[in-house]
């Protein structure tokens, strides 16, 4: 597909990605509508040269067809991310959201949709460079279980030949603004609260941001359509090796770990503590299984059928979130 002059919108646009997708949008000379639930985040989005900038979520009948009239491409990245919460609250969002934009933008006449799925749609415990044919385990994690229901809900409608729809599965998106993979290991570090379970033995799959917003534009470009790709860098490592970075920037040593029997109360306690003071808890016992993975994901077949390659080596990306910690005065 051709996207020169073409119009793309873009969900959870003042987000992490969403940000990202908008800027290098509007640098390749594209038209970008975007949609935020968050004010700011709308305002951060036409401040990076959106043309349109709508205040709503997924769930907004009326935001999301204002978001899809004269769209050529929709970059579907709004999700709710916690590592735990509310089932309900996850479907509602992650899955209905999906379902509505999906189906929205089949009936304006959207001719393709990019959405963003999550490799823990493999859950917590799969084979060895697991590729996208593998086992699907939400293992009763609302987020595993809704990004991979979520699939389910947008390509129904490829299926259904009323839109053409290509399911990215990103590794562990890391980047200048990260939150689960930057911000918030920093801030618990310098508050003597990051703790690893286990040794920090756990695998972990960095994708820099770049390169995703790289695949989003490949999978446009190349006839990729009813497809889902994992996408990451290849460069799986453990958990202990990648915030070994972030601990080293603040002068810290060695990395506190706790086995996971005695970290999951211990997280359990502090959650509660957080949550009776009306506080978000720095960290929940599911946060266990997301930093203790066995295995690296494969990403062959992106390889193969896109001719992905990440263009942003790990070293770089490290030194760019490097940098940006240090613009923000964070280290």
């Amino acid at each position: 597909m051709k996207i020169e002059g073409k119009t793309i919108a873009v969900t959870g646009a003042g987000g992490f990605i969403g940000a990202r997708v908008v800027e290098c949008a509007v640098e390749r000379g594209l038209k970008v509508k975007a949609l935020d639930i968050d004010p700011a985040g709308a305002r951060r989005a036409e401040g990076l040269g959106a043309e349109t900038a709508i205040v709503g979520g997924v769930n907004d009948v009326q935001a999301v067809a204002e978001l899809c009239e004269n769209a050529d491409i929709l970059i579907h990245t709004a999700a709710l991310m916690n590592e735990s919460g509310d089932m309900q609250e996850f479907r509602h969002v992650n899955v209905e959201g999906s379902r509505l934009v999906a189906q929205t933008a089949a009936e304006a006449g959207v001719k393709r949709l990019v959405h963003l799925s999550s490799v823990m749609v493999y859950g917590f415990h799969y084979p060895p460079e697991v590729a996208e044919d593998g086992p699907k385990r939400g293992e009763g994690n609302p987020y595993c279980t809704t990004k991979y229901e979520s699939e389910g809900a947008v390509l129904d409608h490829h299926r259904d030949r009323d839109l053409e729809v290509t399911v990215l599965r990103p590794g562990d998106v890391f980047g200048p603004g990260s939150k689960p993979w930057v911000v918030r290991p920093v801030e618990l570090m310098k508050q003597g609260l990051f703790v690893l379970p286990d040794g920090g033995n756990g695998r972990i799959d960095p994708t820099y941001v770049d390169n995703l917003v790289d695949a989003i534009f490949l999978v446009l470009e190349k006839d990729a359509t009813g497809t889902v790709f994992n996408i990451t860098d290849g460069h799986s490592m453990r958990t202990r090796d990648f915030f070994g970075y972030h601990a080293r920037w603040l002068g810290k040593g060695r990395i506190l770990t706790l086995p996971s029997k005695l970290l999951r109360p211990v997280f359990k306690a502090v959650a509660m503590g957080f949550r009776m003071l009306g506080s978000e808890p720095p960290a929940t016992p599911d946060a266990i299984g997301f930093l203790n993975r066995p295995n690296a994901y494969s990403n062959r077949k992106a390889r193969e059928m896109l001719g992905y390659e990440p263009r942003v080596s790990f070293d770089e990306g490290m030194s760019r979130v490097r940098e940006w910690l240090e613009r923000e005065d964070m280290l």
